[in-house]
């Protein structure tokens, strides 16, 4: 999987990239991480890249013209899709990280200051993506959530694909209750069940507090599940 990113910070992307899961997955190639500056492209010999809104208005806009010719710089595959991080755009949820994953490319754009010359959404066409009903100071960190949950669906980023399988929305449900060593810790003891070695009544254990957990922590997912079950 390829990632290209357009973002005028490129060292948040970057950083991320250099710790623990992330970092693996791009040393044994299972996904690139390129970032384009649409400063780079400006012609602006200040190398400014927003301006005043026309209209009026506070705070400063994206111009088109670095962001398009920076986009067009990008060498995009057939299988590729852009998308564009902006709180206008469609709630993003395991669903649609789990169709992204079916791409070879990502192209990503993020914005930053009062957001986007509408333009460029004209021009480029992005498939628009929010990661929340609120505002940030820029594109990088919901760009960020759409690289780490979409390289986790990709076969040899995490130790075994099982392990995603079971995340919490995988099934419409949140995750069950995970425990490990010491057996007893400050009174509180690990459930009979999972130390009983019987795979069909901890499956079946799980099942019912992923179902439980759900009800008491989000019923609005769990109205969702019965929905679609």
């Amino acid at each position: 999987m390829k990632f290209d990113v357009l973002t005028l910070f490129p060292e948040l992307i970057q950083s991320h990239m250099d710790f623990s899961i992330m970092k693996r997955a791009s040393e044994d190639g299972i996904i690139t991480v390129n970032t384009v500056n649409p400063r780079d492209f400006t012609l602006d010999k200040h190398k400014k890249v927003d301006d005043t809104p026309y209209g009026g208005g506070a705070g400063m806009v994206l111009m088109p013209q670095p962001y398009v010719d920076a986009y067009n710089s990008v060498e995009k595959t057939k299988n590729s899709i852009t998308l564009m991080m902006t709180p206008q755009g469609e709630p993003f949820c395991d669903r649609i990280s789990n169709e992204l994953a079916e791409y070879e490319q990502i192209i990503i754009l993020c914005g930053h200051y009062e957001g986007f010359d509408e333009r460029i959404r004209d021009i480029i066409k992005p498939r628009e993506i929010s990661t929340g009903d609120f505002v940030l100071t820029g594109g990088e960190l919901p760009a960020l959530c759409i690289i780490d949950s979409v390289s986790r669906k990709i076969e040899g980023t995490l130790g075994k694909i099982e392990s995603a399988h079971d995340d919490s929305f995988s099934d419409g449900l949140l995750e069950y209750p995970q425990y490990t060593k010491p057996r007893e810790y400050m009174g509180y003891k690990v459930p009979d069940v999972l130390l009983s070695g019987n795979h069909k009544l901890i499956e079946e254990y799980r099942k019912e507090q992923k179902i439980l957990r759900t009800q008491k922590k989000r019923p609005d997912l769990w109205e969702k599940y019965l929905e679609n079950n």
